[in-house]
């Protein structure tokens, strides 16, 4: 029986293989939700975080051994993990490792770039030994099979594999962008192009990268301090290592499609305002592409022991009610009325408020009479009586932020409230 042919072939795989996940970035186009936290820890989905889903997809293709390399703003990020992801057992050699930028080079440098953050901690996955070292972003959205990837690796004697996605040829100058021979090897890579190149015979798609990729460990080492010892290097992976290893070595792209029906399979980056409003909001839908009550890939994350959501009254003048909406734990909804929005835990609404379309995140308190459109809520926002967001967009512009789509941000420091952190 050839290897690949074995049940336990994608098993041995994972359990060779240490994840690095990049869970340092600021998230700037994110506006004031990263003003006190990291963007992968975000929140999402009415309960999770974003960093959940790179974590969650590595435990359910059976690879737990994980490392997270923080840096911007992490305190919310490290104790989110600590508390949600401290089910592994040592003594099976599992783990979730935090990696935090710590100047272990030299006094003045932290982390500056992918490719670097990984240098930096050569000395911890040289200590794992691992056979693959899987890197992934830590800030998008989406459901992954990584055993899948890694046999596709193996199987192509690769040294380096992209995971990428088709993304329509006007939105692509925002990812690297590469083109493959008929074998999937990728002949050609630009790190955010001007131009970017197309999918021969589909003028109006491009191959773009989902910053996942699958390396040999050893030559993941000579890469990495190759790069290190280039001057002018930005020691990125896509402006650097991937581009020049492409010309001397066996690169390969790995299309992340559904088993089944050979489609694109969801993904979402959620890094503007317009973008991580809508990914949520389109989870309401009646069967969303993704699908959060899947039993089979489940959304691992920590959350608190909270009472069930709770609407109240019911009377011809206030009537405690949601429609097309997902509320969470904790929550009460008092003679308010929600329609097509998403309540993370623990949120009030009180009487004669009215919501539409609205993502709101735990902890949020909105008072009497208040009616609200089209708009995210930060933590731990109080929203006063009578407050109206999302009605007049020039009104709006003067105290919140509004996106080019006309979501409205609102966070504390926006309504005077400065609480200085927010988890």
């Amino acid at each position: 029986m050839a290897e690949q042919d074995s049940p336990r072939y994608i098993s041995t795989l994972t359990r060779n293989t240490l994840a690095l996940i990049m869970a340092g970035g600021r998230g700037s186009r994110l506006k004031d939700l990263t003003a006190w936290r990291a963007k992968p820890a975000v929140p999402f989905g009415g309960k999770f975080r974003i960093i959940d889903f790179p974590l969650s997809n590595c435990v359910n293709s059976g690879i737990r051994r994980i490392g997270v390399l923080t840096q911007y703003k992490a305190h919310s990020l490290i104790q989110h993990i600590q508390r949600g992801w401290g089910m592994f057992r040592g003594e099976f050699g599992e783990f979730v490792e935090l990696l935090p930028a710590q100047q272990r080079v030299d006094e003045d440098t932290w982390y500056l770039g992918t490719a670097d953050s990984l240098y930096q901690n050569l000395d911890i996955i040289r200590i794992h030994n691992p056979r693959f070292v899987l890197v992934l972003a830590g800030d998008h959205i989406y459901k992954m099979d990584y055993g899948a990837m890694l046999a596709h690796h193996v199987e192509n004697r690769a040294d380096i594999t992209v995971g990428c996605i088709e993304v329509p040829v006007e939105k692509a100058h925002a990812f690297g962008v590469m083109g493959t021979d008929e074998s999937l090897r990728i002949q050609n890579f630009a790190e955010k192009p001007d131009s970017p190149a197309t999918i021969p015979g589909r003028d109006e798609t491009s191959l773009c990268s989902m910053g996942i990729y699958v390396f040999n460990t050893e030559f993941l080492y000579e890469q990495l301090i190759r790069d290190h010892d280039t001057p002018g290097s930005s020691h990125d992976f896509g402006k650097d290592i991937i581009p020049t290893a492409i010309e001397k070595y066996r690169v390969f792209a790995y299309p992340f499609r559904d088993v089944q029906s050979g489609k694109q399979s969801y993904w979402r980056d959620v890094g503007t305002i317009d973008a991580f409003w809508e990914a949520n909001l389109e989870l309401i839908g009646i069967t969303p592409e993704l699908n959060l009550y899947d039993k089979q890939w489940p959304i691992w994350t920590y959350q608190e022991q909270l009472p069930p959501a709770k609407f109240i009254f019911d009377e011809d003048d206030r009537r405690g009610l949601a429609v097309d909406s997902m509320v969470s734990g904790g929550c009460i909804i008092s003679g308010a009325s929600i329609r097509h929005s998403l309540l993370f835990s623990n949120v009030f609404v009180n009487e004669n408020s009215e919501l539409d379309s609205t993502v709101v995140m735990p902890e949020v308190e909105i008072g009497k009479n208040c009616v609200i459109t089209h708009a995210i809520i930060d933590r731990h926002c109080k929203i006063p009586d009578g407050t109206k967001i999302g009605i007049n967009q020039e009104e709006d512009k003067k105290r919140f932020f509004v996106s080019p789509n006309g979501i409205v941000l609102v966070t504390p420091e926006m309504l005077g409230q400065y609480i200085h952190h927010v988890s």
